[in-house]
């Protein structure tokens, strides 16, 4: 490779870079054109995003139409969630999107204004605790953070369930009862690692990571990144800040010569709203490539062994060690977040809009 060559950067690749390797992810994701999933054809979809539409065939069940249609729908669904947590105030209940129903299932703590949500077309459920408590009880539990047991590995609001859920490693139940209280449910599953790998993509001495989503200026990708692999710096770049644990993002300001592009893969990045839990989201990693999923519970507290970070979002995609920092994105363009880390059953990642937020960057869009 000419050592003159400019290098492009895309979220969650590298396209070429002149102080390094080349490396890339396998070809690229969905509904990148226009601001709308219907405006796109089925044909300009298949044409353009490959790599993804083949990620969602095998990881959700669903072909190109399939995925228009449903993406279209989520679409809606997210205004309207957006609308009603407005409206019904104090008595939100929090919101999930069904994709068996193809319909937003939103929570209701007062009967009275169920109608409200069925006006909307969006199905009304009763539920017992208002988002605003859920969150509460979160926040209550990483006040007592430090005196949780090594076997309990993170916790977080069930808008599906309505109920706080400790998770903990298997055969440990009780004792996570026992910090948290008798009234959440325990979710026993293997405890959760930080991605970070020695190799290719970006590294940072002997370990890599993956580029999330571009910014002014550079772009950003997990904090462990920086914290867990020494004083070293990015090979295409320097740091610009990073924070973990507590958080679990940073930036890195990119050396001269690298184009800084708007996309993920192939997906152009269209914006950064947030996604509604249940609905489809994928990612971009430098070690999986190209998986895809669903949007968990957010607001996750989750303990690693280097340290516990909050405010995470969890998504059964799935993700190895390699692919820390890599972006989240959903089909149709809106910046989602970026890796952290995870089992072999969830993905966690840190909210992009945290991020741009602390450190006042701007994202790249098409």
């Amino acid at each position: 490779m000419n050592p003159r060559k400019t290098a492009r950067l895309t979220g969650a690749v590298l396209i070429a870079a002149a102080m390094a390797v080349m490396h890339s992810l396998p070809a690229s994701a969905a509904s990148s054109g226009g601001t709308s999933t219907t405006d796109l054809s089925v044909l300009q979809i298949e044409a353009e995003n490959p790599g993804l539409l083949a990620a969602m065939k095998r990881d959700l069940g669903v072909d190109a139409t399939a995925a228009s249609e449903l993406l279209a729908t989520q679409d809606a669904a997210l205004a309207t969630e957006n609308s009603l947590r407005t409206a019904l105030g104090e008595s939100f209940g929090g919101a999930y999107f069904d994709a068996a129903t193809r319909k937003l299932v939103v929570g209701v703590t007062d009967a009275s204004k169920l109608g409200t949500v069925r006006a909307t077309g969006a199905t009304a459920k009763l539920v017992a605790q208002s988002a605003a408590q859920l969150d509460s009880a979160v926040a209550r539990l990483n006040a007592r953070e430090g005196s949780a047991p090594s076997t309990v590995t993170g916790w977080y609001a069930d808008t599906v369930t309505n109920e706080i859920v400790v998770t903990a490693v298997p055969g440990t139940a009780e004792a996570a009862k026992s910090f948290a209280g008798s009234n959440v449910r325990v979710k026993e599953e293997a405890a959760p690692q930080t991605f970070v790998k020695g190799g290719d993509a970006y590294s940072v001495g002997s370990s890599r990571c993956s580029v999330g989503l571009t910014v002014r200026g550079g772009y950003v990708t997990a904090g462990h990144c920086d914290v867990l692999t020494g004083s070293g710096q990015p090979n295409n770049g320097t740091w610009g800040g990073s924070s973990f644990p507590g958080n679990d993002y940073a930036w890195v300001r990119t050396n001269a010569g690298v184009t800084l592009e708007p996309r993920v893969g192939n997906v152009t990045v269209r914006g950064a709203t947030s996604a509604a839990t249940g609905a489809q989201v994928c990612k971009a990693g430098s070690t999986t490539g190209w998986t895809c999923g669903t949007v968990g519970s957010k607001n996750q507290t989750v303990r690693y062994p280097q340290g516990t970070v909050t405010g995470l979002t969890a998504s059964n995609v799935r993700c190895q060690p390699g692919d820390s920092g890599g972006g989240f994105i959903t089909p149709a363009g809106q910046g989602q977040g970026v890796v952290s880390g995870g089992n072999t059953a969830t993905c966690y990642f840190n909210p992009l809009g945290e991020i741009l937020s602390v450190y006042g960057l701007s994202l790249l869009t098409g």
